[in-house]
């Protein structure tokens, strides 16, 4: 159910936000509503966000597809525990 909302915003930024709009074939209305939407989707998201620095580490090591995490865990703690 859409609603109606009354902004205050500066006129360049107005002007600016309807060329941009109107030369992506969106309403300003959605515009707005889609970027609303990402930003509290990105909130919700932000505790499973990749840092720059891991992903920049992404690729630096390749594992066998047959590694088992689990079993070389145990290997390692055996190891450590003897």
């Amino acid at each position: 159910m859409d609603k109606k909302l009354t902004l205050s915003l500066n006129d360049n930024i107005i002007e600016t936000a309807k060329h941009y709009a109107k030369s992506n074939n969106i309403s300003l209305s959605k515009l707005i509503e889609s970027y609303l939407s990402s930003l509290t989707k990105k909130k919700h998201k932000k505790e499973n966000q990749i840092t720059p620095l891991v992903e920049s580490l992404s690729g630096v090591i390749s594992i066998d597809d047959d590694f088992d995490v689990k079993d070389d865990y145990t290997q390692y703690l055996i190891e450590k525990y003897k």
